[in-house]
């Protein structure tokens, strides 16, 4: 049976994702990785993370990709930067930019090697824009902050699915479906129990790659939902 795993933020940590996928999943041809968001910010490649994404179905990697809430605002931004204008020659501020720069999005533009975030190539914008906000897949249902169960059908609120902290999960709501999400770190202690456990409604995958040095933390997380197979990368970038 082929493999189907799941990757949650990966926050521009190029070596570390290129390390769990090469090293640690090695795909097959049949197999499919679903991703669930956040590539990019706060990590020191998030171009280069782009471009290794972009290629992996072209290389026969099947692989389906989540919107995050750090792309729609890389895109909101990279948008509102479209359209800021100059004044006695200098260029005036984007209070977009300075959010964005707030949670990582200076280190994006630098991985772009431009000063503004309007430098960037368009085909990085299309690419984020056709991304998917939920994915159904057997017994689980893919998404990259969580879902709104307060409303009659869950899959109307896309702002909750790129931002929510928290949420109480209603199975008969998702045809009694557990909720896989990523977008609030967790340590590696209650990911495993989440997964290994029938105690929870959802399995948050995000241990906060990010989060180097700190205990229970730090690694790029991968799970296969057959065997329920959990994998953990610690960080190789710097």
């Amino acid at each position: 049976m082929p493999r189907q795993w799941i990757i949650p933020d990966i926050h521009g940590y190029l070596e570390t994702t290129r390390a769990l996928i090469e090293y640690q999943i090695r795909p097959s041809s049949d197999d499919i990785i679903y991703f669930l968001g956040d590539y990019i910010d706060r990590g020191p490649d998030s171009k280069g993370v782009l471009d290794y994404l972009m290629s992996l179905n072209a290389r026969g990697i099947r692989s389906r990709f989540l919107k995050g809430n750090h792309e729609e605002f890389f895109v909101e931004t990279w948008k509102a930067d479209q359209d800021i204008g100059s004044f006695l020659g200098f260029r005036k501020t984007n209070p977009k930019a300075v959010d964005w720069f707030r949670y990582g999005g200076k280190d994006t533009v630098k991985s772009f090697g431009v000063k503004r975030i309007c430098d960037i190539e368009q085909k990085y914008i299309d690419w984020v824009e056709q991304l998917e906000y939920y994915i159904v897949v057997d017994n689980f249902v893919l998404v990259h902050a969580g879902l709104n169960f307060m409303i009659e059908d869950v899959f109307e609120d896309r702002y909750t699915m790129l931002w929510a902290k928290d949420f109480d999960c209603i199975p008969s709501k998702v045809g009694g479906r557990k909720v896989i999400h990523g977008h609030t770190p967790v340590s590696h202690e209650f990911i495993f129990e989440t997964v290994n456990t029938n105690h929870y409604d959802f399995i948050d995958l995000d241990n906060g790659v990010y989060f180097k040095g700190q205990k229970g933390f730090g690694h790029l997380m991968a799970l296969e939902i057959n065997e329920m197979i959990l994998l953990a990368q610690p960080s190789l970038d710097d």
